[in-house]
């Protein structure tokens, strides 16, 4: 499955933003190339399979589109989040939190 998340920061108008992509794109690192080419700071990456959504749904299959799941003005927010007793770093931007790796146990 090549379905992958990146959490960016653009800072010429200083928003955050979460996107996913569900089949547009081979390899992980031709997404985030795909950010850095529009002068994009890519803040996490992610795998579905490496990450907990705590409040995003996952994208419908498509090879031709990327998900604008959440945006605000500013850095995207760390936090932490409480799972079966495991205390685990996530990202927050707008009101959309995941955790983009469930190995990084706090």
């Amino acid at each position: 499955m090549n379905y992958y998340r990146i959490t960016g920061y653009y800072k010429e108008d200083d928003v955050c933003f979460i996107v996913d992509s569900n089949g547009k794109f081979e390899k992980l690192w031709e997404f985030s190339s795909y950010l850095i080419k529009k002068d994009v700071d890519i803040i996490e990456v992610g795998r579905l399979e490496n990450m907990i959504d705590i409040n995003i749904e996952p994208a419908k299959e498509d090879n031709e589109s990327i998900f604008l799941r959440a945006n605000t003005d500013g850095k995207p927010e760390y936090t932490e989040q409480i799972i079966d007793g495991k205390n685990y770093k996530a990202i927050k931007v707008a009101d959309k939190i995941y955790i983009p790796d469930k190995g990084a146990i706090l």
